[in-house]
């Protein structure tokens, strides 16, 4: 996560290295035939929303998969507008609350749950999306990164239309990361879900806004800063008038969860009757080599 590092990089490298030892090998054999079958996601649905949360992470091997006893877990739901939890524009705070208590049950030392929100004040919004009663009531320590202070800069290696960014210094520092978007429309780049989340981790939105492509900019910063788990919270979606709202929603019980950010987002805009390869910051993620686009090749997990 924070040296950007991939299992497309390490493949590589190693090969590269030329490295022949036979336990090394099977190893290598192993990684290129999963890389080959493609990722895995899960789509829950027909449970409430923690039990949509449980059920797509149990999919794919439970929260001890990705949380070790002792971790420091930092939690990136949508917490940007002030807007109340039915109005579909900020992330549900039982699936926030959820992914809480599982990550304290695998033995998390600390779950932080931030977003940079674009609403003021932050008293307002905390108190109308609902997530820092529900979050803090699972054990977590909720908080908005609102100062210069609390970010460090980062290059993008591979940036075309952003070369570096200030990155919340908590993600920088967190064990695991875990992207908890909602599902909605967005007036500049269509749709939004986990790969858009993003850039409430850093503290200047305008550096993406006033590149040559805003699209090309979210890509970027997916080469760079990749989180453990993403959790697409699609319970209920906002249709008409994205980010912010309110507009027309649609109720679909839907949870999506897995770790290649790209594949979850392309199966989310599914959902709105898109095609992933439509949406500019999805296609141009998968041209960075961020993660898969094409749903033939991934695996989908019903449960």
């Amino acid at each position: 996560m924070r040296d950007g590092l991939t299992r497309r990089d390490f493949l590589r490298h190693a090969a590269a290295a030329g490295v022949a030892a036979a336990g090394f090998g099977e190893l290598m054999d192993g990684l290129s035939a999963e890389a080959a079958a493609g990722p895995t996601i899960a789509v829950a649905s027909k449970h409430d929303p923690a039990g949509l949360v449980r059920a797509s992470v149990q999919a794919l091997g439970g929260m001890g998969t990705f949380v070790k006893k002792g971790a420091v877990v930092l939690v990136k739901p949508n917490i940007g507008w002030a807007r109340k939890p039915e109005q579909a524009a900020t992330t549900n705070p039982e699936v926030v609350a959820e992914i809480v208590r599982l990550c304290k049950q695998a033995g998390a030392r600390e779950v932080r749950v931030m977003d940079h929100p674009v609403d003021r004040p932050d008293a307002v919004v905390l108190r109308m999306t609902e997530i820092q009663p529900a979050a803090e009531a699972a054990g977590a320590r909720v908080s908005l990164a609102t100062s210069p202070a609390l970010y460090e800069s980062v290059k993008i290696g591979k940036g075309r239309a952003l070369k570096s960014a200030a990155v919340m210094r908590d993600l920088r520092r967190a064990d695991v990361v875990i992207n908890v978007p909602i599902a909605k429309v967005h007036s500049q780049t269509g749709l939004t879900f986990g790969l858009k989340n993003m850039m409430g981790t850093v503290w200047d939105r305008g550096a993406f806004h006033g590149s040559d492509s805003l699209d090309q900019a979210i890509a970027d910063y997916a080469t760079e800063i990749r989180p453990s788990l993403v959790i697409v919270d699609a319970i209920r979606i906002l249709l008409t008038r994205g980010p912010k709202g309110p507009g027309k929603t649609a109720d679909k019980g839907i949870v999506v969860a897995g770790t290649d950010p790209l594949a979850v987002d392309a199966y989310a805009a599914t959902l709105f009757g898109w095609k992933p390869e439509k949406v500019g910051h999805l296609k141009a993620a998968h041209r960075a080599g961020v993660g898969e686009i094409d749903l033939g090749r991934i695996t989908i997990k019903h449960v």
